[in-house]
């Protein structure tokens, strides 16, 4: 993400992953780890996906060490793909790693990502469970996203043409979860990064 990026290798239940880290700059309180799930492995998703790094730099922004990593399979990490559950468990490998002891944790996903983020999120004993879900672009119509918490913030492009909005609505009318809507916007945000950016830091600003 830039020259302070620090490169770390977790060790993962398929072997080794590959992780960038980026800390607070001076100044701002710590206000925990926030982990951001890539989009699908098989489709060119890595860790490098420009809206992963938009919510790395707005989770750093607001005062978290963010934590990218590369599934299974995906650049320098090891293991191969494993449509979608081993993945999961990379991620829990992951927080585990990289969580300190009683650290608040953020988990945050876009398309796959957002699956994986879900599915993590709900495998997570009741007394270490993430404080928030920031879920960009989840792949309601592809995966099974797990039920989250109600103050889950979820951001959708109106025009996406990969994941239906229609299907994430399905998804979170059960629960009545609000979806916020970006007009305009397809599936990977072009020129409304800095928009979503927005978004995200409006939203868990305004929690803390």
């Amino acid at each position: 993400m830039n020259a302070a990026t620090q490169r770390r290798t977790v060790a993962g239940p398929a072997g080794d992953l590959d992780c960038a880290v980026d800390t607070p700059p001076p100044g701002i309180p710590s206000r925990g780890l926030a982990v951001a799930c890539h989009p699908h492995p098989q489709h060119g998703g890595t860790m490098d996906n420009k809206v992963v790094i938009t919510l790395a730099r707005a989770f750093v922004s607001l005062g978290y060490t963010s934590v990218r990593f590369n599934f299974r399979g995906v650049g320098a990490s090891q293991g191969q793909w494993d449509e979608g559950r081993g993945e999961v468990d990379d991620a829990l490998a992951v927080v585990q790693a990289q969580r300190g002891a009683g650290q608040p944790l953020l988990l945050a996903g876009f398309s796959f990502g957002g699956y994986v983020a879900t599915q993590a999120a709900a495998r997570l004993a009741p007394e270490a469970a993430a404080e928030r879900l920031v879920l960009v672009g989840p792949a309601a119509s592809r995966f099974p996203l797990a039920a989250v918490p109600a103050d889950t913030l979820v951001v959708h492009g109106e025009l996406d043409d990969v994941v239906p909005l229609a299907s994430v609505f399905d998804w979170a009318r059960p629960m009545s979860l609000p979806v916020t809507v970006l007009p305009g916007a397809g599936h990977f945000f072009h020129g409304q990064l800095s928009v979503l950016k927005q978004i995200i830091l409006a939203a868990c600003a305004a929690r803390a």
